[in-house]
């Protein structure tokens, strides 16, 4: 489901209401201050969009965001 393009990890995750993609992305912001990595998206109505990379790193793609899409992807699942 993600995508590499221009030093950026991208998904975008669709749900079957508003309620259902704002869950998931508060589910997902537990994640991110847990690893202190924090996701550029954005949200509107049941689609949730996500563009990864880390900037202490010059703005590219690293371990860290691979392991918070792992999480981001581990927290769909609950919501399929």
């Amino acid at each position: 489901m993600w995508k590499e393009e221009n030093n950026k990890l991208k998904a975008t995750f669709k749900f079957k209401n508003f309620r259902e993609a704002f869950s998931f992305m508060t589910e997902v912001a537990f994640y991110a201050e847990g690893q202190n990595h924090h996701p550029d998206w954005r949200n509107v109505w049941n689609t949730v969009e996500f563009e990864l990379n880390t900037h202490d790193a010059g703005g590219v793609v690293t371990e860290k965001d691979r392991k918070l899409a792992k999480a981001i992807d581990d927290v769909y699942e609950k919501f399929k």
